[in-house]
């Protein structure tokens, strides 16, 4: 068992989340997306995914929280592969559609919260332009909605050891961008893919 294995594992009998079954899953590198309330989410959804799909998923993450600290910056890039991504100061030069893209054209797959940040209240907020424009630059990937419930409370933003609780994660029906839907309906049609998965 490889150390990813094991914090996976461990993630897992945290959290409550199940290991999911590999048919389920898209066979092609794939946009997983979900709501954002806790630092547990992305390592949620990574520690559910069975071991040789996770190998080729790689979180993102703004790199104004990850690479604060040499720790943190090693532990995104060389344990979770992370895509970092510039959130604070964007330009051309700091595109982060690329890096996302180029993951993509690598045969990787994604995790993404188009929330942008996590929610304080635990509800779902409005998506960010960022998938559109992800859906938009690869209309082939699938798009993977996903819920996630409870996290929140069982790490709560500021605290550092985890409450014990059960969380879940509910994985949705893969979507696409329709030829000539508009960004406002895209974005809420996914928005809503993620929030009907909590009922």
């Amino acid at each position: 068992m490889t150390t990813q294995d094991l914090a996976a594992w461990f993630t897992r009998v945290v959290c409550g989340v199940r290991l999911l079954p590999i048919g389920a899953l898209p066979s092609t590198p794939a946009i997983y997306f979900a709501n954002h309330s806790s630092h547990l989410d992305f390592t949620s959804i990574w520690a559910a995914l069975p071991s040789s799909v996770r190998a080729r998923v790689r979180p993102v993450a703004g790199r104004d929280y990850w690479a604060k600290t040499p720790r943190r910056l090693r532990i995104a890039k060389e344990f979770f592969n992370a895509v970092l991504i510039e959130r604070q100061r964007v330009t051309v030069a700091s595109n982060p559609l690329e890096p996302m893209l180029a993951a993509l054209d690598a045969g990787d797959s994604l995790i993404v919260f188009p929330e942008g940040t996590r929610s304080l209240d635990g509800k779902i907020h409005d998506f960010k332009a960022g998938l559109y424009h992800l859906a938009r630059a690869r209309p082939g990937a699938p798009l993977v909605p996903i819920y996630l419930q409870d996290l929140n409370r069982i790490l709560p933003k500021g605290d550092f050891l985890p409450v014990p609780l059960l969380g879940s994660l509910t994985l949705g029906a893969p979507l696409q961008l329709a030829a000539d839907e508009t960004k406002a309906a895209f974005l809420l049609r996914a928005q809503q893919a993620v929030q009907q998965l909590a009922k």
